[in-house]
């Protein structure tokens, strides 16, 4: 849900039928949404009654229900398909759009549309591939078909609206009551919009459940259904969470630069910054733990010296608590970190119930190379994400780089090593595009 992207208008023909050029490829579904207008191919082979086909890929911004007018214009899209596969975008934007195409009384689903090889002298193909994803509004664009597909392959993916300029480390941001009132504001309306396009307020409910640290949640084939956001009744199962699998890694040699006597409270959840662990200089960050939104307690992550110039030795410190409808697990089994290609398995050094408070509280610990971290650090957004899993529960939050910068130069000076590779990472996709406009 990103403010507007720009102004991008896709062609406009009066033609009934336009066999266009190759649609955009997955690498465009940055670009601003475009749409495409596609028929299986000749007539005959499919009894003169060829479903239309219209592809929409690409993010979703305030100009798209303007640009989609410009396409429509002059074209009979009667019984036409919109396919989407699009990573969301702008609130406004995707309620727009959504409400054109029910105007014009269109089918959607999900999917992405490709050109088929042609044999000589034969009119050229498409063909409908259902393996894509409609995350964030992209939901709501789909919403708005009259009747609504989604594949078994597909999927649906949603998550909170989230202020656009702070959705790559949402818990280091202060906010103000204008921005509250923008992101009440567009709730109110994402609900009406639900409600007019005959869906259960249970879609809006899923949506808002997820944080922005958080993996979208894919939609199960049940959700689907009890939603109305899908009117097929296929009954293949879809994955009810999106979650990177743990990679395989070396076990790592515990360390012993944090001890019992760490406390989350001493640490900021806004910013990293350099703390003082008994005498040892490290750069720390403090972090809200919550599975599909629910407050099931915090954690610390903690950098600090690690021997020769090659690591970091990096702790996690975790207060786990019952939520409302989670239960604590008997202990932690794995923690893992991940940071642009570099994953690190942390070894659980312990895992205890404590009675005063009732909370599990853990420690794992490991190496993590210096390069990573030093890429991590580097000028520009970059997110890091901590995994951790036990019997019945996987929590996986992502976080970003704000204080980094700054304070990376000291604990590095203070370890007598340089700061490693600062060469820019690749910004990971999670959340999807998560801005109220």
């Amino acid at each position: 849900m990103l403010r507007s992207l720009g102004l991008t208008v896709a062609p406009a023909f009066a033609a009934l039928v336009f066999l266009l050029p190759a649609v955009a490829q997955a690498g465009d579904r940055a670009l601003p949404m475009r749409f495409d207008l596609r028929a299986p191919g000749a007539t005959e082979t499919c009894d003169g009654k060829c479903t239309l086909w219209i592809s929409a890929a690409g993010a979703i911004t305030a100009d798209s229900a303007r640009d989609f007018l410009l396409f429509a214009k002059g074209r009979n899209l009667s019984g036409a398909t919109i396919v989407l596969d699009s990573d969301g975008g702008s609130v406004i934007g995707a309620l727009a759009l959504g409400r054109e195409i029910r105007k014009l009384a269109l089918n959607t689903t999900v999917g992405r549309v490709v050109d088929l090889p042609a044999a000589a002298n034969t009119e050229p193909r498409t063909a409908v591939l259902p393996r894509a994803d409609c995350e964030s509004m992209c939901a709501f664009v789909l919403l708005a078909g009259v009747q609504r597909t989604v594949p078994a392959e597909a999927r649906v993916m949603v998550h909170q609206i989230w202020l656009g300029d702070r959705r790559d480390d949402p818990t280091a941001t202060n906010y103000l009551a204008e921005d509250l009132v923008l992101v009440q504001r567009d709730i109110g309306r994402l609900a009406r919009y639900t409600a007019e396009m005959g869906a259960s307020v249970d879609l809006l409910d899923l949506a808002l459940r997820i944080p922005p640290w958080e993996p979208m949640h894919a939609l199960t084939r049940d959700e689907l259904h009890s939603t109305r956001l899908a009117t097929d009744d296929l009954a293949a199962p879809v994955s009810a969470t999106v979650a990177a699998s743990p990679a395989a890694a070396a076990v790592p040699r515990p360390v012993n630069r944090v001890t019992d006597g760490a406390r989350a409270s001493a640490i900021s959840a806004q910013s990293w910054a350099v703390a003082d662990r008994d005498g040892t200089t490290t750069l720390a960050r403090h972090h809200p733990l919550t599975v599909e939104g629910e407050d099931i307690g915090s954690f610390d992550l903690v950098v600090a010296c690690g021997e020769g110039n090659g690591n970091y030795d990096v702790s996690y410190v975790e207060h786990r608590r019952n939520g409302e409808h989670l239960a604590l697990p008997d202990r932690l089994g794995a923690v893992t970190l991940r940071v642009g290609g570099t994953a690190a398995a942390l070894k659980v050094a312990s895992s205890d119930r404590r009675s005063t408070p009732d909370e599990l509280v853990t420690y794992a610990a490991g190496q993590v190379a210096a390069s990573a971290i030093g890429a991590f650090a580097a000028a520009g957004n970059h997110s890091l994400v901590i995994e951790t899993e036990s019997k019945g529960m996987v929590t996986v939050i992502r976080f970003g780089n704000t204080g980094a910068l700054t304070n990376l130069p000291r604990l590095s000076a203070s370890c007598g090593k340089g700061i490693g590779d600062r060469a820019e990472l690749a910004p990971g996709k999670t959340g999807g595009l998560a801005s109220a406009q």
